[in-house]
């Protein structure tokens, strides 16, 4: 069974800034896309950034971009997501993801899937 596993998350306040981590099995690492998605009580999980496994080339959702990073170390097998300029609408459960395809912002095209890490934004 392929776990991911994410931490990281937490409670800042707006304006501040966290970096959420995903532990990934090297094998899965090595041969799949990575992502982040989030999920904010009540609705869908959404997607917010991935990070091709070849070149390295990443994509964002419009909400994030400018603020969010999303990076992979191979030696570690990690991906990390860092967060900036954090609103209290990022406040979401975010989950890492895997996938054979890369760039791509639909949830389905991932495979495997972390448990979540929560990230609560303060007023």
């Amino acid at each position: 069974q392929v776990q991911l596993v994410e931490s990281g998350g937490g409670l800042v306040q707006t304006g501040g800034s966290l970096r959420l981590s995903c532990a990934v099995p090297g094998r899965v690492f090595r041969n799949y896309a990575m992502g982040w998605f989030r999920q904010a009580p009540g609705k869908e999980r959404t997607f917010v950034a991935t990070i091709s496994r070849t070149d390295g080339s990443t994509y964002y959702a419009d909400s994030v971009k400018g603020r969010f990073t999303i990076a992979r170390d191979n030696a570690k097998s990690t991906v990390y997501l860092q967060m900036n300029s954090l609103k209290p609408e990022d406040t979401a459960v975010y989950y890492c993801a895997a996938g054979a395809i890369s760039k791509t912002t639909v949830k389905n095209h991932y495979d495997y899937w972390g448990q979540g890490t929560q990230v609560t934004v303060s007023s």
